[in-house]
């Protein structure tokens, strides 16, 4: 999943307040035959998948992608009442609340959402939104780093705070990044509403580094990935995804026989990511097929290796490559929307006035 900052959404408001004033047309004919997905940077899907779609529905799939998962969701409830598109996917838990209060989504029942776990169904009275894929955000090590210096991985988040690691971890912004914020929600579910600021004074006074998103944490700043050697990246710790390690072996020039990374499974935080009808979408009946289509069976066992996310359909067959080299965690830290909801502006405000002055 890429992560990029949401600094530039604030200067980009008034344009796009203005694009969607005034522009509602007549729908044509051609256009009832597209579906339009508005999603963040890292939706993919195989091309013979989405064909095979577009083949059994007669609809033609159109994709907007709209930066961070943060950012694109800012977007789409700007532009609600004339929306870019008619479905969007990439909301998950943390930011769930967000949409739902703003009435970014009107309720649909997608065929198959029996088959899909009910740990995952976080909205199942109201059906606004479906469940399509999980995944846990977990700090990776760079094994090789930790082999030479005869240094055991950190295996917790107050392992992090120790000594022996100080200056070795790189984190995302919790106000710009769903990683970020991911490892703040973990940490505060982990030590409590009373504690957690206490740990990030210890975590800051152990040298952490914050940078915007993802994609400078990981390819820039972590010594673990094969990007992040090419860059100079000096942090053997970042917070990233249990998934890390698969797309390191996978996507390597030569695949090696274990994965360069390792993930310390006491610092997850499950993060479920939704797909929603949105609301005033010019082509509903299209949207609803094509929500169907993503908890399908062809999608969910399409989309690990292309998302580097888990499926939330039972029976979904995961690559040999995920249980191999990263398995999701077993004991992930977990939180209520509700509570996300009551308390991410404010421990959002308080974390960047405690870690970043």
């Amino acid at each position: 999943m890429q992560n990029k900052t949401l600094v530039a959404v604030a200067v980009g408001l008034g344009l796009i307040g203005l694009s969607a004033c005034g522009s509602t047309h007549a729908k044509s004919a051609a256009d009832s035959k597209t579906v339009t997905l508005v999603s963040h940077d890292s939706w993919a899907v195989s091309k013979n998948v989405l064909a095979d779609f577009e083949k059994k529905t007669g609809y033609k799939v159109k994709v907007l992608k709209d930066g961070d998962a943060g950012q694109a969701v800012n977007k789409a409830i700007l532009t609600k009442d004339n929306p870019q598109g008619d479905v969007f996917f990439g909301v998950d838990n943390t930011l769930l609340s967000r949409a739902l209060d703003n009435g970014l989504f009107q309720p649909y029942t997608a065929k198959g959402l029996d088959k899909v776990g009910a740990p995952y169904q976080l909205d199942k009275d109201k059906h606004r939104v479906t469940p399509v894929d999980y995944g846990d955000i977990c700090v990776n090590y760079d094994k090789k780093y930790f082999a030479d210096h005869h240094l055991t991985p950190p295996q917790s988040f107050a392992d992090l705070a120790k000594p022996q690691y100080k200056n070795l971890l790189v984190t995302e912004n919790a106000a710009t990044s769903s990683p970020g914020l991911g490892f703040l929600l973990g940490s505060a579910a982990q030590f409590g509403d009373d504690n957690w600021q206490g740990y990030w004074k210890k975590l800051k006074a152990n040298g952490v580094k914050v940078v915007d998103g993802w994609e400078q944490a990981y390819y820039q700043e972590f010594s673990g990935s094969s990007e992040g050697k090419k860059a100079g990246g000096d942090r053997p710790l970042v917070v990233s995804y249990a998934s890390s390690p698969p797309a390191e072996v996978i996507y390597a020039k030569k695949r090696p026989s274990t994965a360069p990374t390792g993930v310390s499974y006491g610092t997850c935080f499950r993060q479920i990511e939704f797909a929603g009808l949105l609301s005033n979408a010019q082509n509903p009946k299209g949207a609803k097929a094509f929500i169907d289509f993503l908890v399908s069976k062809e999608f969910q066992e399409d989309m690990p290796l292309n998302m580097f996310v888990y499926p939330v359909v039972q029976g979904a067959k995961v690559p040999a490559e995920f249980t191999e080299y990263g398995k999701a965690a077993q004991h992930p830290e977990t939180m209520a929307p509700g509570k996300i909801a009551a308390n991410r502006d404010q421990w959002v405000k308080s974390w960047t006035s405690l870690v970043l002055k």
